[in-house]
């Protein structure tokens, strides 16, 4: 782990978000609920966050045009919603549950947590996730990005290369002057491997109440291990 005399050269925490940030399964499952749908909620929220990986890969394969996730999102749904055998949803129903991805609600340490961070450095997004789904769900969760920037922006899913170095590219610094702030260390190495720093946060129930995530051991090639943000926020010396 790194010491924090270290890391003075940092200015920029880019930060993944569904998972890290906002607590995508918890707040599907809840919603998921209020539809009626006669389904597992816990199960459809997870069958459809299984398709995320698999449709991203087909836009950076080049077998799909370039796709935002809303839209893949919608394509997911619309394969679940078969395989969950649920067919009572109109139109309009199923584009507002689609949109579920915009309310998704925060872990309960995030807000406070990216204030703190936000007071010693430039906080911002680096999200698959599009940048009207990034700008909404920052509204209505009350998260202080001082910048929102996503996959969209750069024409490239992570873990491509081109996201992770194009947030240095934006505020022209060194990668090594960008943490990357995930819950996901596929993500962080990735990142890693191109020079950034990297810190992982703790989310052992991400993938819901049923099943605890078992990755939480601390790697010797992150530069920072947390329990959360305000655990990273007293690791970088704020209070």
């Amino acid at each position: 782990m790194q010491a924090l005399s270290n890391v003075g050269a940092i200015r920029v925490l880019a930060f993944d978000v569904f998972g890290t940030v906002v607590d995508w399964h918890g707040s599907i499952a809840k919603e998921v609920s209020q539809f009626d749908l006669n389904v597992d909620p816990l199960a459809f929220a997870t069958a459809w966050r299984n398709g995320y990986k698999p449709a991203m890969a087909r836009v950076r394969s080049g077998e799909l045009p370039w796709t935002r996730i809303d839209d893949l999102h919608r394509m997911i749904l619309d394969q679940v919603l078969i395989e969950f055998k649920v067919d009572a949803l109109n139109e309009a129903q199923k584009k507002d549950l689609n949109l579920v991805w915009h309310r998704l609600a925060a872990w309960p340490d995030t807000v406070l947590g990216l204030q703190r961070l936000k007071s010693k450095y430039t906080i911002v997004t680096l999200s698959n996730g599009n940048l009207g789904l990034l700008a909404e769900m920052a509204k209505n969760a009350g998260l202080p990005w001082d910048l929102i920037l996503s996959a969209e922006v750069f024409r490239h899913y992570k873990p491509d290369p081109e996201t992770y170095l194009g947030v240095a590219a934006t505020f022209d610094i060194a990668p090594e002057q960008v943490m990357l702030v995930a819950t996901h260390k596929d993500d962080l190495l990735a990142a890693h491997k191109l020079g950034l720093k990297t810190a992982f946060v703790e989310r052992p129930f991400e993938h819901g109440p049923n099943h605890l995530r078992q990755d939480m051991q601390v790697e010797t090639w992150t530069d920072f291990h947390a329990k959360d943000f305000l655990d990273l926020a007293h690791q970088l010396g704020i209070s």
